[in-house]
């Protein structure tokens, strides 16, 4: 079996690939790369493993004229810059230590070895630089099932690192058969090792998370979250009941993580995740206007197109109905309005709280009549 993408024949890349080859190492293109391709999806990230030391490649790449930068030598990667593209070059490993969130590892020349230490089966198939398909543990059976099924027993897995249990959802939200459903083995496992969760950073678990619910449909993989427990963990008080019927009404909108985030709800999300200021800014405003009254011209108005949508996505899906009627359009009206009153024009009767007192109120009078206040008359309704 071969994969067939144009990566394979770019220059830098098969450059790369031959100073590992040409001395007579191993270059094998290994995880995401691999089985995105072999499911026809997206590839983003190129990984390359290989049976040398990360110090005699470093050599091999100089020799070559190759930048090679030691990124992390000491765990058996170093990135080759060609062509100002980097790859990721690093030696088979096995682990021999783990703590649950990090593994001590030694250098391997099997490639069995370092397939065994990965997560999943589907992620464990490599392929050599003319395209050919290797895969030790025979993980393109479970892949074309769309099966997410832990390598070897699942709870070792787990305990190795335990963010692979959210690794699990994430998987099965994005390259898992819904109708199939999910390894019992795995839920098994992840359920009986909820207490491992409370050590990981709170940057791995928002980072997995926001990941997982960035597929198209993240509802399946959540709710099973909840019924294991995982969910209850990683963010207390959260209901994934609005998830399903927000993912429904999107209707093909570009997968948004935060305002599913939103659905979610929950305690202290923003620093349970360590979301970034802009993304607690954001789930705090959704939260709050999807709760809110105000109507879809004004949301538009105070939030913009983009932001007031979400909300008005979120709000229906909470109260579980659609939005009323024409709402895209008075989003559009309300996102284009302009306040026709500038300061100075009561100026210099009022001067300053009172200025600002004045232009807040008549703001809100402005919005109340459907913004069709014109700048006359509010400066009529200030003096008056």
């Amino acid at each position: 079996m071969k994969i067939d993408q144009p990566w394979l024949n770019d220059k830098a890349t098969q450059k790369v690939c031959s100073v590992l080859t040409d001395a007579g190492a191993e270059a094998l293109f290994v995880g995401g790369c691999v089985r995105n391709a072999l499911l026809e999806a997206p590839v983003s990230d190129m990984d390359i493993a290989t049976n040398i030391e990360p110090r005699h490649v470093m050599d091999l790449a100089k020799a070559a004229g190759i930048k090679a930068i030691p990124t992390g030598i000491d765990h058996g990667t170093v990135t080759l810059v060609e062509r100002g593209i980097p790859h990721e070059i690093t030696t088979f490993r096995k682990d021999v230590a783990t703590d649950g969130r990090r593994a001590v590892v030694v250098f391997s020349k099997d490639i069995a070895e370092d397939a065994k230490r990965r997560d999943f089966t589907m992620n464990a198939l490599y392929a050599r630089p003319d395209g050919t398909v290797v895969d030790p543990l025979g993980g393109i059976t479970d892949l074309r099932a769309r099966r997410v099924r832990f390598i070897g027993t699942a709870e070792h897995r787990i305990r190795e690192d335990y963010l692979r249990s959210l690794r699990f959802f994430r998987f099965h939200a994005w390259y898992g058969d819904h109708d199939e459903g999910f390894d019992a083995n795995g839920l098994a496992a992840i359920a009986a090792n909820l207490d491992g969760l409370e050590g990981l950073s709170r940057e791995r678990v928002g980072a997995e998370l926001l990941k997982l619910l960035a597929a198209a449909d993240p509802a399946p993989a959540v709710a099973a979250m909840r019924h294991c427990g995982v969910l209850g963990v990683i963010l207390p008080g959260s209901d994934d009941r609005a998830l399903a019927p927000l993912v429904h009404l999107e209707g093909g909108m570009a997968p948004d993580g935060i305002r599913r985030l939103a659905a979610l709800g929950g305690e202290d999300v923003a620093e349970r995740l360590r979301l970034s200021k802009a993304q607690a800014a954001a789930l705090e405003d959704l939260r709050k206007e999807a709760a809110g009254t105000k109507g879809p011209r004004e949301l538009g108005y105070h939030l913009g197109a983009a932001r007031a949508r979400d909300t008005l996505l979120l709000r229906a899906a909470l109260l579980e109905q659609p939005p009323a009627p024409g709402s895209e359009t008075e989003i559009s009206k309300g996102a284009e309005a302009s306040f026709p009153l500038k300061a100075r024009d009561l100026m210099p009767d009022l001067q300053g709280p009172d200025l600002g007192k004045a232009m807040k109120r008549l703001e809100g009078e402005w919005i109340a009549s459907g913004f069709t206040l014109s700048r006359d008359e509010l400066i009529a309704r200030a003096k008056g």
